[in-house]
């Protein structure tokens, strides 16, 4: 009982503390004067990550406390709350299905219906990542608000794009199981908050970026995040790479290093070596979170033999737990709601973004589940291609010859691996093995792939 106290003193105290913060300067304030040195993102990311402890902390401490007690083989009432404690602690007890169909039952479809429905899912894709990326940079890069007389109010505030984007996203998973109603996993809840803390950390520092870097600097580093995804792998799992992956890394970063040493030079928005230096920083944070993201869920999926849905789910549940109470005990949730409601436009773009990033993830476990993850690879980097030509044009970047080198580079780099990854499936593919494919674990059934590539 002196731990749980000692969990709410902390909580108690956490809050106070925040509380005190906003009341000595205003966050208006201190990312002014930040920002002008190049360093407020770091205070921000220090703030973020206290916020998320005090939930962190406490519910540390209240696991330890009921396996050390022994609750969940003593309790004598076994009601909600006693199954609510053995679900985050322990985990549901499995049920075992029977009759589920295989694929050799579902009813097959012609070529030409099966064209149909990749244009659809393709177009579904294409469209709702383009337009995802086009409003993350308009919020981000640009104000609101601008008048002859007035340059307009530019929203600074990453942490609540996160919990707009992850609170729909939770709600359409919720949706489909409900719908669904697939058979119980076994995985202890409490294991989903690892990868939810790294997940929104790495949509932060994708965010933040944005305000150090141009649009076709994060969209290149995101696609050159299978280096850090390797050296996580090396870590985690202890993964054996192939010589086809380590020659894409090396052309990788040969790629990215043309590109940088022409950034911050031609791209009139971030033309400061200071701030470009800072972004930089941010998206190495950004691949490194994002790397371990990709890992833990490869080794749930290992594990438990969960479906996508279900990893969307509890994902996205402790993220909104993560972001909204942090926005709150910082005082920034008001902040972001007064500026929404301030700017109907920025309104409309919180709405369009949170949708596209949920349909582009029911697209993403469509497409894969029905053509397998080496045609989804080739959609995205096609359309990650298409994000850097989208940004150049609507907003402006100037970009030099040796920066498009870089990017022709970097993606000739990721065909090659989708080349190769994909005579190495062929020749595992029996079995229905973990096959380690560069970019995170991928199991065989192909709905478990595509969580993977949904960091928004």
């Amino acid at each position: 009982m002196r731990k749980l106290l000692a969990c709410f003193a902390v909580l108690l105290l956490s809050c106070s503390f925040a509380h005190s913060e906003g009341e000595l300067k205003s966050e208006n304030q201190i990312r002014s004067v930040d920002s002008s040195r190049g360093i407020g993102w770091v205070f921000d990311f220090i703030k973020n990550f206290l916020g998320y402890a005090t939930i962190l902390l406490p519910g540390y401490l209240i696991i330890k406390y009921v396996r050390n007690s022994g609750y969940l083989e003593t309790a004598v009432s076994r009601g909600v709350f006693y199954n609510a404690v053995k679900v985050c602690v322990q985990g549901n007890d499995l049920e075992v299905v029977l009759g589920v169909p295989t694929k050799g039952e579902e009813r097959a479809k012609s070529n030409f219906e099966k064209g149909v429905i990749l244009v659809i899912c393709a177009s579904g894709l294409q469209v709702s990542y383009l337009t995802w990326g086009v409003l993350q940079e308009r919020i981000m890069a640009h104000s609101y608000g601008e008048t002859p007389t007035s340059s307009g109010e530019k929203f600074a505030n990453s942490q609540f794009l996160v919990f707009v984007n992850r609170i729909l996203a939770f709600m359409t998973a919720a949706a489909v199981l409900w719908y669904q109603r697939p058979p119980k996993v076994g995985v202890p809840f409490y294991k989903y908050s690892y990868c939810s803390l790294s997940n929104i950390l790495s949509s932060w520092c994708q965010y933040e970026a944005l305000k150090y870097v141009s649009f076709p600097t994060q969209v290149l580093a995101k696609a050159s995040k299978v280096i850090p995804v390797m050296m996580m792998g090396k870590i985690v799992s202890k993964n054996v790479y192939e010589l086809y992956q380590y020659v894409t890394a090396v052309l990788i970063s040969i790629g990215m290093t043309m590109f940088l040493l022409t950034e911050g030079v031609n791209d009139k928005g971030h033309n400061s070596s200071e701030t470009t230096f800072a972004g930089v920083v941010i998206l190495i944070g950004y691949m490194s979170f994002d790397s371990f993201t990709s890992n833990w869920q490869g080794e749930l999926f290992k594990s438990y033999k969960m479906s996508s849905i279900q990893m969307m789910f509890g994902v996205n549940l402790f993220s909104c737990l993560f972001t909204i109470w942090s926005l709150i005990t910082r005082g920034d949730f008001l902040t972001s709601v007064l500026f929404m409601l301030k700017y109907e436009q920025f309104l409309f773009h919180c709405i369009v973004l949170s949708i596209c990033s949920a349909t582009g993830q029911l697209f993403i476990f469509q497409t894969i589940s029905r053509f397998g993850p080496i045609v989804f690879t080739i959609i995205m980097t096609l359309r990650q291609m298409f994000a850097i030509l989208l940004s150049c044009f609507i907003y402006n970047h100037e970009l030099a010859l040796l920066a498009w080198m870089g990017v022709l580079v970097v993606f000739c780099a990721l065909f090659l691996e989708i080349y190769s990854k994909d005579r190495v499936r062929r020749r595992k593919a029996k079995g229905g093995k973990m096959v380690n494919c560069g970019s995170g674990f991928v199991h065989m059934f192909p709905s478990h792939f595509f969580f993977f590539f949904t960091r928004t």
